[in-house]
C-alpha cells in the first residue's frame, strides 16, 4: 500500500520533470508545475470525508483507497495521450488531477496504517511504509527513464500505469481494521472535532510551534530534491544513467535509511532520532553542492547520491513516527491529513521559485541555501522533542481488526 502511495507522487516529481525538460520546456515552467502538487498541502480540506463516509467495500479505509487507485491507473493511461509540446494546458489537466486522487488515495492509506499500528509499532511500521512508498520511486525514475531511451513516451507510461496495479493487489489483500474509537456520527463533527481535539490536547502555544516544526523539518530536503533530475540532465548525465545508477543508488540508500533509522528508533525512541537523523539529513545536502563544481563524475554522482537519500531515509522514518505519535485514533484521517499537508507545503510554495533561483545562483549555491534552509527545523527540536525524554514506553494497546 505505501508503494501504491508513492508511485504517483514520484509520476509528478521525477517522470514529468524528465519528460518535459527532454521535450523541450524550460525549467521555470517545470519550477511551476510544483503548484500541481497543491492537493497534497490542502488534502486536510476533504479528508474529514473519509472520517464521516465509507464507500462500503472492500472493508473501511481500503473503499475510498481502491476507488483512488482505479481512478489512478486511467489517469496515468491518459498521460500517453498528451503531447507537451503541443499542448502543454492538456498535461497540466491530467498532472492536476493525477495529484487529486494520489492525495485522497494517500488519507486513506495513512489512516489505514494508523489504525492498523499499535503504538510500540509505529517508528519500524512507518518505516516499513516508506520503504514501500520509496521504492515505488524506480519505477517512474528508474524503470520508465530507462526505457524513455528505447521505447515511445506513450508505451512508457502505461508500463508505468500498469504498475499501478501492484497497489491495488496489495489493498484487496491487506486485512480490514475496525475503529478503535467512537465513529463520527455527523460531517459537521467530522470536520471541526479533529481540530479542536488537537488544540485542546495539545494547548494552543505548543500546537502553533508542532505546526511550524512540520513546515521546517524537511524544508531543506524538499527544495533540495525539487530539481534533482534536471539537475543531472544539465551536467551531461543521460536519461539512461539517471534512471539506473541515480535511481537504484538512490532507491536502496533510502530503504535502508529507513530501516537502519526503524531499528534504532526502537532503541533510543522517536524523539532522540529526530536529532540525529535531522543531522545527517541536513548535512547530506552538501554532497550535491560538491557535485555540482565536480561536474560530470560517476563515482562522485554515486556518492552524493548515497549520502542525500541515506539522510532522506532516516530523516522521514523519524518524521513519518512522529506525525502518527501526534495523531488521535478518533480523527486519523483528518488529523493525519492536516499533519502531512503542512508537511507538504514547503514542497509547493518553494519548488515554484526554486527553478528561478537556480538560474540565479547556479546550482552550487542553491545547495548551500537548501543546506541552511533546514537548520531552523533542527533549532525547534528542544520544544517538539526534548532529548532526555528517551523512548516511550509504550502502554498495552489491542489491535482493532474488524471479523
Amino acid at each position: 500500500m505505501g508503494f501504491a502511495s508513492g508511485l504517483p507522487y514520484y509520476v509528478l516529481v521525477s517522470l514529468l520533470p524528465a519528460w518535459l525538460r527532454q521535450s523541450g520546456v524550460g525549467l521555470a515552467e517545470i519550477g511551476l508545475f510544483a503548484w500541481l502538487r497543491l492537493p497534497y498541502t490542502w488534502k486536510f480540506l476533504w479528508s474529514p470525508l473519509l472520517d464521516r463516509f465509507d464507500l462500503g467495500w472492500p472493508g473501511r479505509r481500503r473503499d475510498w483507497a481502491i476507488a483512488c487507485q482505479a481512478l489512478l491507473v486511467s489517469l496515468l493511461l491518459a498521460f500517453g495521450f498528451c503531447h507537451p509540446q503541443a499542448s502543454l494546458s492538456s498535461t497540466i489537466v491530467v498532472a492536476g488531477l493525477v495529484a487529486t486522487f494520489s492525495a485522497t488515495q494517500d488519507i486513506a492509506i495513512d489512516a489505514y496504517r494508523r489504525e492498523l499500528l499499535l503504538d510500540n509499532e509505529l517508528g519500524f511500521g512507518n518505516s516499513l511504509a516508506v520503504n514501500g512508498y520509496r521504492s515505488a520511486g524506480l519505477i517512474p525514475g528508474g524503470l520508465a527513464l530507462w526505457l524513455a531511451d528505447r521505447v515511445a513516451w506513450r508505451t512508457v507510461h502505461w508500463v508505468v500505469a500498469g504498475c499501478m496495479l501492484i497497489g491495488i493487489g496489495a489493498t484487496l489483500l491487506a486485512p480490514d481494521v475496525a475503529p478503535s474509537e467512537r465513529p463520527v456520527r455527523s460531517l459537521a463533527s467530522a470536520i471541526v472535532d479533529p481540530f479542536r481535539e488537537f488544540f485542546q490536547r495539545q494547548g494552543w502555544r505548543s500546537s502553533c510551534v508542532i505546526l511550524a516544526f512540520l513546515v521546517l523539518y524537511k524544508l531543506g530536503d524538499n527544495m533540495a530534491t525539487s530539481l534533482v533530475t534536471p539537475f543531472y540532465i544539465d551536467l551531461g548525465f543521460s536519461l539512461s544513467e539517471i534512471g539506473t545508477l541515480v535511481k537504484l543508488v538512490a532507491l536502496w540508500s533510502t530503504i535502508g535509511g529507513s530501516l537502519i533509522g526503524g531499528a534504532i528508533m526502537l532503541r533510543i525512541g522517536i524523539n532522540r532520532a529526530l536529532w540525529v537523523f535531522g543531522l545527517v539529513q541536513m548535512l547530506s545536502i552538501l554532497g550535491f553542492a560538491a557535485l555540482a563544481v565536480i561536474g560530470k563524475n560517476h563515482v562522485a554522482l554515486g556518492a552524493a547520491v548515497m549520502f542525500e537519500y541515506l539522510g532522506i531515509g532516516l530523516g522521514t522514518a523519524a518524521f513519518v513516527a512522529f506525525l502518527a505519535k501526534v495523531t488521535s485514533k478518533r480523527f486519523t484521517a483528518t488529523q493525519y491529513a492536516l499533519f502531512s499537508s503542512v508537511a507538504a507545503l514547503p514542497a509547493v510554495a518553494l519548488g515554484s521559485v526554486c527553478g528561478v533561483l537556480v538560474e540565479l545562483l547556479g546550482f552550487r549555491d542553491f545547495y548551500f541555501l537548501c543546506t541552511a534552509a533546514a537548520l531552523p527545523g533542527l533549532l525547534l527540536l528542544p520544544r517538539i522533542a526534548p532529548w532526555n525524554e528517551g523512548p516511550a514506553q509504550a502502554q498495552p494497546e489491542t489491535r482493532a481488526v474488524a471479523p
